[in-house]
């Protein structure tokens, strides 16, 4: 026979469900604990349409007459330019973002991996909204690659110099010291003086 504790405890326990049914009913309560709202889609979530537009213009090759402004896209755009993969393009927004706008291409090659094969080959779809603003005097010294520092990712980016002769410039400059002269590269197998002269004006023996 259940006791006069046993009949309290009931009550109370039947009181506070009718306290909060009547709750409910009125709207007042905020839900049972561990309650799931649902939520239908807001605005804020794109669209397939939305997601699958954006994703059609980044696959789709650049126009002829197309330009990317480099002082302004984010990494997506830039991935969109010729030899500009993801890493590149967030290599160069990291830059942009740490040391300002480029102004223009010579001085893109402040960033590691940029040199002037590249530039010339990004050339008809770059553009900068904020041309001008960096000294040429600083652009001309930043677009010159050093022979005798300069990686072979860095190397590979001259016109003619893929990626074996890039490899083998270092390994030359390893084995035989540094560059003294310019016409030194002839040395490296592969290369003659009509590569010699392409790249006068781009390295330097620095």
């Amino acid at each position: 026979m259940p006791s006069k504790d046993d009949k309290r405890a009931a009550l109370l326990l039947l009181t506070l469900a009718l306290a909060g049914a009547f709750v409910r009913f009125l709207g007042l309560g905020g839900g049972a604990p561990g309650e799931i709202g649902y939520r239908g889609g807001g605005e804020d979530r794109p669209s397939h349409d939305s997601v699958s537009a954006v994703a059609s213009r980044l696959a789709r090759p650049l126009r002829p007459d197309e330009r990317i402004d480099l002082d302004r896209a984010d990494a997506r755009e830039l991935a969109r330019l010729p030899r500009i993969g993801p890493g590149l393009a967030a290599r160069i927004l990291a830059d942009r973002e740490s040391r300002g706008p480029f102004g223009s291409l010579e001085a893109l090659t402040r960033v590691a991996g940029v040199g002037p094969g590249l530039v010339e080959t990004i050339r008809p779809h770059s553009t900068f909204s904020s041309r001008g603003r960096v000294p040429q005097s600083s652009a001309k010294t930043a677009a010159k690659v050093s022979l005798n520092t300069a990686t072979a990712d860095q190397l590979e980016q001259l016109p003619g110099i893929g990626p074996a002769r890039a490899l083998a410039i270092v390994e030359d400059r390893r084995r035989h010291g540094r560059y003294r002269a310019i016409e030194d590269l002839a040395r490296v197998r592969g290369i003659g003086a009509a590569t010699v002269s392409r790249l006068r004006t781009l390295v330097t023996v620095r």
